[in-house]
């Protein structure tokens, strides 16, 4: 049986939608992006949110509009995908890597003991879509001492007067966190809608923001806007009304986003997501049931007091066993045709972070949850005879590598 990892939830709505847009004759950023906006407050709570052509760019934006200066530190979990730290990097600060907790997620108490008078930002990341502490991340960053040691680089980071928190929500769309959606539960959050996602515009992803006053997050919204098309003054739908060509460029914006027709695909996909996201659960929850049964099956966390998860991936983790056994049990999975993945490789052991002197001996807990993790298929139209067969895949796999 050949089960793919995660293929993209493409219905008639998703179609029609994506025809709606070609036939309309506009493609590019317009109605179908602020549609799609619209959904996404609605969904999160946020207050106002903006349409990116990727996470990786949406960040970039939010870094720079946040007035990163050399020297400047973020920082970031050891344990994510590499976007969360280059983001960093191109907005022309320094990622600052921690170590994580055990569900996955960045430790909090890693956060204080890296915390400098250089730090401007902290991005926490949802892993697999489970929420992260976000309580206490922003107690953290409100604690007299905390800000007593903020120091502002940039008018941005003077009127916030402490540092910011950005969540990377790529993972999390729909997740809850006491009585929040994934979203709404920091200063700004940024989801992913790449093509794997719980919602997808193959491309894209929505900036969520959040900004206590004195911001005001409908003039933030129409800045941010303004900056991810190079800050021209009308964009491409406006200029394309009869004599509304002339237009200025009045600062050095970026050009990150999103088209319509790739908004069609989410905004169809959002409107039912509720449904999407039960199917996800559904699997989810096959998985659990049936692996906890083993003592090996260390099943990821999903529902906890207070947080539930969007369940994006399963990230099973095998007990006892070395990287190198991880790895053979991939193999033999993937001789019965089901496709696993990985999440992730750690920051620290990529090439480009290594060279910059990060070394993985300094982050334990980010070691041992990729040196045991295999991340199962978890998508809607995953059937229970196909969730079934993975299970025993993974089950006989195991068993083969370890001899048992």
């Amino acid at each position: 049986m050949k089960i793919p990892f995660s293929p993209p939830y493409i219905d008639d709505d998703v179609i029609n939608e994506v025809t709606d847009s070609l036939r309309s004759g506009w493609i590019t950023t317009g109605p179908k992006v602020k549609a799609l906006e619209e959904e996404v407050c609605k969904l999160s709570g946020a207050r106002r949110a903006l349409g990116v052509n990727s996470w990786t760019s949406g960040a970039i934006l939010v870094l720079r509009w946040l007035g990163l200066q050399p020297g400047d530190e973020v920082i970031v979990p050891a344990y994510t995908y590499s976007a969360t730290a280059l983001a960093v990097l191109w907005a022309g600060g320094k990622p600052v890597m921690v170590d994580s907790g055990e569900d996955f997620n960045i430790s909090v108490e890693a956060i204080r003991r890296a915390i400098t008078s250089r730090t401007k930002a902290i991005l926490p990341v949802d892993i697999a879509g489970f929420p992260c502490d976000y309580d206490a991340i922003m107690s953290l960053v409100s604690e007299p001492e905390v800000k007593a040691m903020f120091s502002p680089t940039s008018d941005v980071q003077r009127q916030l007067g402490r540092i910011i928190v950005v969540s990377d929500s790529a993972h999390s769309i729909g997740a809850h966190y006491n009585g929040k959606r994934s979203g709404s539960e920091t200063d700004i959050a940024i989801f992913s809608l790449h093509a794997v996602k719980n919602v997808t515009t193959a491309e894209g992803g929505i900036i969520c923001l959040n900004m206590p006053e004195p911001f005001d997050n409908d003039k933030l919204y129409a800045d941010m806007r303004l900056f991810s098309l190079n800050c021209q003054t009308k964009d491409a739908f406006t200029k394309s009304k009869a004599g509304g060509w002339r237009y200025d460029i009045i600062g050095q914006g970026m050009k990150c986003n999103l088209a319509d027709v790739n908004a069609a695909i989410g905004l169809a996909q959002i409107r039912k997501y509720e449904d999407l996201l039960k199917e996800r659960k559904r699997v989810f929850t096959r998985y659990n049931d049936a692996l906890k049964q083993y003592d090996w099956a260390l099943t990821p966390p999903a529902i906890t007091p207070g947080k539930e998860s969007s369940y994006h991936v399963y990230a099973l983790r095998i007990k006892d066993v070395t990287e190198q056994q991880r790895d053979e049990i991939i193999q033999e999975i993937a001789k019965s045709e089901v496709a696993v993945n990985v999440h992730f490789v750690p920051m620290p052991m990529l090439t480009l972070f290594r060279e910059m002197g990060y070394d993985i001996k300094d982050y334990p807990q980010a070691y041992r949850n990729y040196a045991h993790e295999i991340s199962l298929p978890i998508y809607p139209q995953l059937t229970d005879e196909q969730a079934d067969f993975v299970i025993r895949t993974v089950v006989e796999a195991h068993n083969k590598v370890m001899g048992k």
